[in-house]
């Protein structure tokens, strides 16, 4: 669909089951995306099983094919999370996206409660978040929580698959290619299950099994971390500045239980500043930087540095989450909307035992008490059908969230799925090496096998051994 079709193709378009409710489109200008795109606004049935409860807007953000003949099949793109709307990964066009739209249309969704779709989250999350105590902190939730007049229930994967297919409808495509990471992968998994024949194919990086708890994932990032000592431990340079790297982490998160006051210099500012350095920031922000490859290697610099008592770097490191996002990150109550629905409920005793592990304890103690106070009804966990439409599944053997056993357990309800595992990769292979072309070779013809060798040729990233940053 060209540019200059667009805003006509839009024209006159009701979208099912709202009667006189018109998507409407204009050009925009986003964070991540040097050029003009097209914003669509696009009014959704906030409960499809009750129409008459109302609706809200969803956001739409469409980055035209560069040809003219653009072949009708457009890649939707699945944002993960839950929590991160399509319009914070616009800067894919750039990288993961870059051949796919020399022929085809790409179309970023945001998700319902997310982003620019209506946006569920807490004005003030961020601030002073480092200095508050965790008791703060969840006192502040819980009160945010209160204040919302959202309707959590209505929040689901379900009712985001649903939108999708309004999107695709409104936006007058026949059939859709999907991409998901993460998140995203579940949310495609869902669609192409409740609409097969909407989808022409699908590219899942990071794939999450149809029976993956979110937040519990001990065993996976346990795992991640164990690997990460074992590199460190075989490559000369991290070995020799960091010979006692495990035993210091140990340390640290010892030190850290209940809490620790430290006395430092604001990153941000150089100010004096006292950071309550808890349990959960600290392995948190150990976990979350395991997701890339990359970051990780900087990690036995960080704990080495805040073991010797120097926390600066780390907690410099963990504001990145709030000082680099788009718009203040992940829509929170988005997410505890989802997980404290779908996934909570099924966190059993038999769960915790068997997937209990260092990194994510704090996180899987902490949602359900939330969870309690969003008192969302439970969404009862469908098993599995088969999905026919060609598959291409992503893995990362690094990834600490969704590593590759999570790929094959989603490929055995895909008869026509693809499994690709990358050494030297995280969450997130999409962007890295050639994956971007062969992303473009798969969406071209996806029933064919794709020679992927190439992504073998994605280099390990060096230790960071001091502050000058990471070896040459």
């Amino acid at each position: 669909m060209r540019k200059h079709q667009f805003a006509a193709a839009l024209l006159g378009m009701a979208l099912c089951g709202q009667a006189g409710a018109a998507a409407t489109a204009t050009s925009c200008h986003l964070p991540g995306a040097e050029e003009a795109l097209r914003c669509v606004t696009l009014p959704v049935a906030l409960d499809y099983a009750r129409p008459q409860a109302g609706s809200l807007k969803l956001h739409v953000t469409v980055a035209p094919s560069y040809r003219e003949a653009a072949r009708p099949d457009p890649l939707f793109v699945l944002a993960g999370g839950p929590g991160q709307a399509g319009s914070e990964v616009i800067q894919l066009l750039s990288t993961a996206f870059k051949r796919a739209r020399a022929t085809r249309d790409i179309v970023f969704i945001d998700q319902r409660g997310t982003g620019l779709s209506g946006k569920l989250d807490c004005d003030d999350k961020a601030t002073g978040e480092d200095t508050l105590t965790e008791t703060r902190q969840d006192a502040e939730m819980r009160a945010c929580i209160g204040k919302s007049r959202a309707s959590f229930k209505d929040y689901t994967t379900a009712n985001a698959a649903r939108d999708i297919e309004q999107v695709r409808l409104a936006l007058g495509y026949q059939q859709v290619n999907l991409w998901g990471g993460s998140y995203g992968t579940r949310l495609a998994q869902a669609y192409a299950r409740a609409y097969p024949h909407s989808v022409r194919s699908m590219v899942l990086d990071g794939v999450a099994a149809p029976d993956q708890v979110i937040p519990a994932g001990g065993r996976d990032s346990q795992a991640a971390l164990d690997k990460l000592f074992e590199q460190c431990g075989a490559d000369a340079g991290c070995r020799k500045a960091y010979p006692n790297l495990r035993a210091e982490f140990m340390a640290l998160a010892k030190k850290v239980e209940g809490g620790v006051k430290v006395a430092m210099a604001d990153p941000r500012t150089a100010a004096p500043v006292t950071v309550q350095m808890t349990s959960s920031r600290y392995l948190g922000t150990i976990h979350s930087m395991l997701y890339s490859p990359a970051d990780a290697r900087r990690i036995p610099f960080l704990v080495h540095s805040a073991y010797l008592g120097r926390w600066e770097p780390f907690v410099a490191r963990r504001n990145l989450a709030s000082d680099y996002s788009t718009e203040g990150g992940a829509a929170v109550l988005l997410h505890l909307a989802v997980v404290c629905a779908e996934d909570v409920p099924r966190i059993t005793p038999q769960l915790l035992a068997s997937d209990a592990a260092f990194l994510t304890r704090p996180t899987i103690e902490r949602i359900p008490p939330l969870c309690q106070v969003m008192k969302v009804p439970a969404v009862a966990w469908q098993a599995p059908t088969p999905i026919a439409a060609p598959a291409l599944l992503l893995s990362g053997a690094l990834d600490p969230v969704t590593p590759p056993h999570r790929a094959k357990e989603a490929a055995r309800f895909m008869p026509n799925a693809q499994q690709v595992v990358v050494a030297n990769a995280g969450h997130g292979v999409a962007q890295l090496g050639c994956a971007p072309r062969l992303l473009r070779k798969f969406l071209d013809k996806p029933q064919d096998k794709l020679d992927t060798r190439c992504l073998s040729e994605i280099p390990a990233p060096t230790f960071q051994l001091g502050p000058a940053g990471p070896q040459p």
